[in-house]
């Protein structure tokens, strides 16, 4: 029978839970109500003064190609991020699965980068690939390839991409082999007395069995991808060159906290909210159907 832990008293579970709901409030549900009230006001840039403008933050973003291009590059920006980093973290994990010797020291290094702050990455990455002195810049050019991010925005953008996957392959590597490892090996053993091969083997076999870590890990990626890179890109080249990086996130920031436009800003990020909850609510209602539990 199920075990149920009963209380003495009816307030102590409200209580234990209480500091949860008021950080939640605080730090989400308010600062969310805000925005939603600001994005429908017009104000000065001293913040003295504001006027109710209904719609006319949103219409005028809509109007502005400059915010219609950052989707463009959101879109493209995400997508190269969550699916780099998801088939990247598979294969370190597939492989760190099979390690017998060393295995916990290769298992310590491709967790480290987590806690690496995402300016930092940024920054690190910056360095690797700076266009005077960059060691990856030097690798580069012997094959004839010339690097210069801060002038060329696919190259900015290739940079930024590598450095916020960079940042999130060791949480995906953590989830993929954690998964790995409760898949039974009768299974696998099966399969490979029927004469599958590693290839078939995986792809029949371990990778349906992946399927609910895979599709957690492309909701989770997808938010990080809008949200958490903010730190890279701010560190690294702020949302250029002439825009190329500029995804939504960092435009919400560069409008509302450089541009003192907070009507604006807070217009954005409503938007860029109901982007999200959208794009979840599509995984959840049409990619989850694929998912085998």
């Amino acid at each position: 029978m199920e075990k149920r832990v009963v209380f003495r008293s009816a307030w102590l579970p409200y209580l234990l839970v209480a500091p949860q709901i008021a950080v939640t409030i605080v730090f989400f549900f308010w600062p969310a109500v805000q925005a939603a009230w600001f994005s429908f006001q017009l104000q000065d840039a001293f913040g003295l003064s504001t006027e109710f403008v209904g719609m006319q933050n949103f219409r005028e973003l809509f109007d502005n190609p400059n915010y219609l291009e950052s989707f463009k590059i959101t879109a493209l920006f995400s997508a190269l991020v969550a699916v780099s980093g998801i088939a990247i973290s598979l294969v370190l994990a597939s492989m760190a699965d099979r390690v017998l010797r060393g295995a916990l020291a290769y298992k310590t290094l491709l967790i480290w980068p987590y806690a690496v702050a995402p300016a930092v990455a940024g920054v690190l990455w910056a360095f690797l690939f700076a266009p005077s002195v960059g060691i990856v810049t030097f690798a580069l050019k012997q094959f004839g390839i010339e690097w210069n991010w801060v002038l060329r925005g696919d190259q900015a953008m290739a940079l930024v991409v590598v450095a916020s996957v960079w940042k999130q392959i060791s949480y995906n590597f953590l989830f993929f082999l954690a998964g790995l490892q409760s898949i039974p090996r009768s299974l696998i053993e099966a399969a490979a007395i029927d004469g599958a091969g590693p290839a078939r083997r995986f792809w029949t076999v371990v990778f349906p069995l992946l399927t609910p870590t895979t599709f957690f890990l492309l909701v989770v990626n997808m938010v990080y991808a809008f949200f958490e890179t903010f730190g890279v890109i701010d560190a690294t080249t702020q949302g250029g060159p002439a825009g190329a990086t500029q995804i939504l996130v960092y435009k919400v920031y560069h409008d509302g906290v450089k541009s003192a436009d907070l009507g604006g800003s807070s217009a954005q990020s409503v938007i860029l909210m109901f982007i999200v909850i959208t794009l979840t609510v599509i995984q959840f209602r049409f990619v989850e159907r694929k998912v085998q539990y």
